[in-house]
């Protein structure tokens, strides 16, 4: 069986590419060998190729931008063509087990794959469109939680498909855990239990679609994307496909840990937005906490960076994680600065999110402000993450697979079960 979520719309005309039928066919049988029938063979097999590519975008219309699902539905498809696909391609779906709704309308989802493992993913709302008065505008701003409390006084709820949300960013996942293993990290807890199929990540975000008006996709859910690279590059055709998903290559993100060559392959076939965890401003403060960087150090990563093809106005991401008294000194700000220098970049510091069994702390929030302001004296962007979903365990670090397949919960135990 194939999974309609795993093709990118070249693959699904290959498909439908032998089930076409032209006029033309019928002038064949009279033609005898020669030129005229090697022209009208050509003829023929142009005709069947554009047919091919018409009906594979009209199928992607019905999936990607329709949120139809049943073959049976798509009217403006031959019977003929309606049947064999549903003989032949299953769209993927995923089941809902789990989803939990933070007091600052963060929804976080856990799903079930067809081999009962599981994996989440998170909306994050973000930037009101109405203006509710100053204060609240204000607090938002501010990146503070806009509580269910003050939302009601503002006369909104936290309905996702309500028009006041500016921005709605599906945070997806590309594995089962994660075999980085970085020290404050949650989902690298369990270790990798295996990578996902591109069916499995496209279907997230269709998924998420059909419940809300995603407008941003990133890549920081559970595991490492370039560690799986291979469906990433397929993914992010699907999604950047104008008859697909449609989203702009500027919001489509891809945060790594720092995987060399992942990032030179990532580059090869796609142009998406680019995030590098870099949480460090030595090798040897990083290998402690990023064993990765054995292999790949900073030096290394911050080549690759440099060598990659940005268009007019865009640049790479660098993402901070703060942990208390050990990455947090204005001394690792002077660092990060020099190291970034050359490198179309703005930085987005994120302190430490907390849980339970973590060997790190969260900084103060002066400390991380006045890290803030050296990085914005140097001329760098350098924007604080507002931290969403912490009360669900949704922020960035907090993912994992709560059923059946994580390791080493037991000294995370902070997780409500699925019934509650």
């Amino acid at each position: 069986m194939i999974y309609f979520q795993s093709l990118n719309k070249n693959d699904l005309a290959d498909l439908l590419l032998p089930l076409g039928r032209v006029k033309e066919e019928r002038d064949l049988r009279d033609l005898p060998e020669g030129d005229e029938r090697n022209s009208l063979l050509k003829k023929i097999e142009q005709k069947k190729i554009k047919q091919a590519m018409m009906r594979a975008k009209q199928i992607y219309h019905w999936v990607y931008q329709r949120y139809v699902t049943d073959w049976d539905q798509m009217t403006d498809l031959a019977k003929e063509i309606r049947e064999w696909m549903k003989a032949n391609v299953t769209i993927y779906r995923l089941n809902e087990t789990y989803a939990k709704q933070s007091l600052d309308g963060t929804f976080k989802f856990l799903w079930q794959l067809h081999d009962q493992k599981t994996i989440e993913s998170v909306i994050i709302p973000a930037a009101l469109r109405e203006k509710i008065g100053d204060e609240v505008v204000a607090t938002l701003e501010d990146g503070k939680r806009y509580s269910g409390i003050e939302t009601e006084k503002a006369g909104l709820d936290n309905d996702l498909n309500e028009d006041s949300w500016a921005r709605l960013t599906a945070c997806i996942s590309s594995q089962v855990g994660c075999a980085m293993a970085c020290k404050f990290c949650l989902t690298g807890v369990q270790g990798l239990d295996r990578s996902l199929e591109a069916h499995e990540i496209v279907t997230q975000v269709l998924e998420l679609r059909m419940r809300a008006p995603i407008t941003n996709i990133v890549f920081m859910g559970m595991g490492e994307p370039l560690h799986n690279v291979k469906n990433i590059i397929k993914a992010c055709q699907i999604m950047l496909d104008e008859d697909g998903m449609n989203f702009s290559k500027r919001k489509v993100t891809v945060s790594t840990s720092g995987l060399v060559p992942g990032i030179e392959e990532l580059y090869k076939h796609t142009d998406v937005s680019l995030a590098i965890s870099l949480n460090s401003s030595t090798d040897e403060q990083r290998s402690q906490i990023m064993p990765v960087n054995k292999k790949w150090p900073i030096a290394e990563l911050l080549d690759a960076c440099r060598k990659v093809p940005l268009g007019t106005h865009r640049r790479i991401t660098f993402e901070y994680v703060m942990l208390k008294d050990f990455n947090d000194t204005i001394e690792d700000a002077h660092r990060v600065a020099r190291l970034l220098k050359g490198i179309p970049s703005k930085v987005n510091l994120i302190p430490f999110n907390e849980h339970s069994g973590a060997d790190f702390k969260r900084p103060t929030d002066k400390t991380v402000l006045d890290f803030q302001r050296i990085l914005l004296k140097q001329g760098y962007t350098t924007t604080v993450r507002v931290s969403r979903g912490r009360d669900i365990l949704a922020a960035c670090g907090q993912l994992r697979s709560l059923f059946g397949t994580a390791r080493g919960t037991e000294k995370h135990r902070d997780f409500q079960p699925v019934n509650e």
